[in-house]
Parts: C-alpha cells; sequence; structure tokens
C-alpha cells in the first residue's frame, strides 16, 4: 500500500476492481421481519432501532423488488446512464423466512436488467445450513455479499442491546459463510453504551481475526421512538455521544488496528433529521469522509498501520 495516497480500503475502489463498469447499491425492502421483533429470539427488537431511519423513499414493501429495483435505477441512471446495480436486500433480517420465499425474492432481484449482483443483510442467528448451500450456489453465478449486524463484539453489550445472540453466534456464522467462498461483510455500531474507547481498538483486533471481506462503522445514534432513546432519557450519563471531531480520531485509531485488507463501505451513517435526537453534526457522509481523509493525512494515519497479524 502506498500509504502516502491510499489511506484505507474503500469500497468503490474494491468494485473497481470486480467491475469494468460504475455499481450503485439500489436498497430494498423485501417484506421481511426479524426473530427479534416476532418473539422467535425475543420482542421489540434491538433497543436503537427503528427500521425507518435507513429506508429510502422507493423502499415500500407493498412494492415488489423488481418494481423497487426498477424506480431504484430511474433514480440513478439520470446521473449515470451507464450505471450497473447490486439488489441490496437491507431492511430488518433478509433470510427470515422460507427457503423457496427466499429463493424467489433473491433471483426475482437478479432477473432486473443491470442488476450484477446482491447485497444481503441478516443477522449472525439466521443462516440455516440449507439456504448456505443455495448461497454457495448463487456465489458460483453471480457477485454476492452476505452482510452481517453484529454490532458489538462484547457480550454484554449485546445483551443490554438486546440484540438476542453473542459475538460467538457471529464468529460462527461469519467463518462458515466465508468457508463457503462467500464474501461476508459486517455492520458494527461504535459508541454503544458501556463501551471505552479501548475495549473498540480491542474489537477492531478481533474482527481482523475473522475472514471478512468488507465492515460498515457507524455511530451510535439516538433515534426517536426507541428504546434507547428511552434509556438515555432517564439516564444520559451512561452514554457518550461523540462530537465529530472525538469521532473522526475514535475511526482513525480504529482503522489503524484493523487488518490492512478489509474493505471498509462507510464511517458513519445519516438518518433522517425528523427522528434523530442525537448527534446531530450537520454533516453528510462524504463531508464526513473528507474529514477522515484529511485527518488521516495531518495524523500520517493509514489502514493497518498498529495492526498485529
Amino acid at each position: 500500500m502506498n500509504q502516502k495516497e491510499i489511506r484505507y480500503n474503500d469500497l468503490s475502489a474494491y468494485l473497481s476492481a470486480h467491475f469494468p463498469y460504475k455499481v450503485q447499491k439500489i436498497s430494498l425492502n423485501a417484506g421481511f421481519t426479524c426473530p427479534n421483533r416476532d418473539g422467535t429470539v425475543g420482542y421489540g427488537g434491538c433497543t436503537y432501532c427503528n427500521n425507518q431511519t435507513f429506508n429510502p423513499a422507493y423502499c415500500r414493501t407493498e412494492k415488489t423488488v423488481t418494481e423497487q429495483l426498477e424506480e431504484g435505477k430511474q433514480f440513478f441512471a439520470r446521473k449515470y446512464p451507464d450505471m450497473k446495480f447490486l439488489a441490496y436486500f437491507q431492511a430488518y433480517t433478509n433470510t427470515y423466512a422460507e427457503l423457496e420465499e427466499l429463493k424467489r425474492k433473491y433471483e426475482e432481484a437478479l432477473q432486473v436488467p443491470d442488476v450484477v449482483g446482491l447485497v444481503i443483510g441478516t443477522r449472525p442467528d439466521c443462516m440455516p445450513n440449507a439456504l448456505l448451500d443455495y448461497l454457495e450456489e448463487l456465489n458460483q453465478r453471480t457477485f454476492l455479499i452476505v452482510e452481517y449486524g453484529i454490532e458489538s463484539t462484547d457480550n454484554a453489550t449485546l445483551k443490554r442491546i438486546n440484540r438476542g445472540h453473542s459475538f460467538e453466534v457471529a464468529e460462527e456464522a461469519i467463518r462458515k459463510t466465508a468457508e463457503r467462498g462467500i464474501r461476508v461483510g459486517v455492520h458494527i455500531i461504535l459508541g454503544l453504551p458501556g463501551e471505552s474507547k479501548e475495549m473498540l481498538i480491542k474489537q477492531a483486533e478481533r474482527l481482523s481475526a475473522l475472514p471478512l471481506t468488507t465492515l460498515k462503522l457507524h455511530q451510535l445514534q439516538l433515534i426517536k421512538g426507541t428504546r434507547m432513546a428511552a434509556e438515555y432519557e432517564q439516564c444520559p450519563e451512561d452514554f457518550h455521544l461523540y462530537s465529530a471531531d472525538e469521532y473522526i480520531d475514535l475511526v482513525i485509531d480504529y482503522v489503524e488496528h484493523l487488518r490492512p485488507d478489509i474493505v471498509l463501505e462507510r464511517f458513519v451513517s445519516q438518518s433522517p433529521k425528523e427522528l434523530l435526537i442525537a448527534p446531530d453534526w450537520g454533516l453528510k457522509n462524504h463531508e464526513f469522509t473528507d474529514k477522515v481523509k484529511k485527518r488521516m493525512r495531518e495524523r500520517d494515519a493509514w489502514q493497518g498501520k498498529q495492526y498485529k497479524s
């Protein structure tokens, strides 16, 4: 890695290495629920979760997968007429249904013109072997990433946020998926209550030991209507809400401890203003990313600088 030029492994460079054209993800709401809401694992979902925060306008469950993809394509095609797309099964748990129903929805997405692959967001406790068998076969035919929301590597935190699974369950799912030759992504929230900076650096080291292809980092956001928002109201001292500047430095420290080949998809997420309680930094994702890159140059930091294999 030329440290002066490339400070971290980003998704667009990774996709450019795989595809000879520009590729964009289109988020889908395929009408799935979550075992942490319907009583299978738990009720009420994770304490921070309000699914409205990550559904674009075209993601409506009354629309078919094809309709959502066509609308998403129109949205992007105005700017990039030659663009191709990855169907991103994002909302809730996208492996939580009967195998035949899952196959039908995934295959429907792949029939849509200019869709060149799938990203399937799910929980680590929702990956049965029969589905892995099918995904292994699917991975031979198309570009595929399975993205697991694990949020934390600390079991006390996972219990506190009502996640409904342990880190050991996540580790096993990641390894089993990667063993099939499937790219594995992970989603982590930085700044969950009770997690110190030292714990988060250790987390980066634990994740680096796993066969990950991609990693998404998000700052903790308090969202209206969630149990975590109510907890914050009662005990704000339990929370450390990072300022943008503090969070930039945290991200860089974290990235320095990551294995150099892990692809970093994002550092922040943006929730709709009307739902967000805090922190409100008033920065768009790309503005935040530019600040991270600038600070990395100032600090002469790069991904894996502190990584020990």
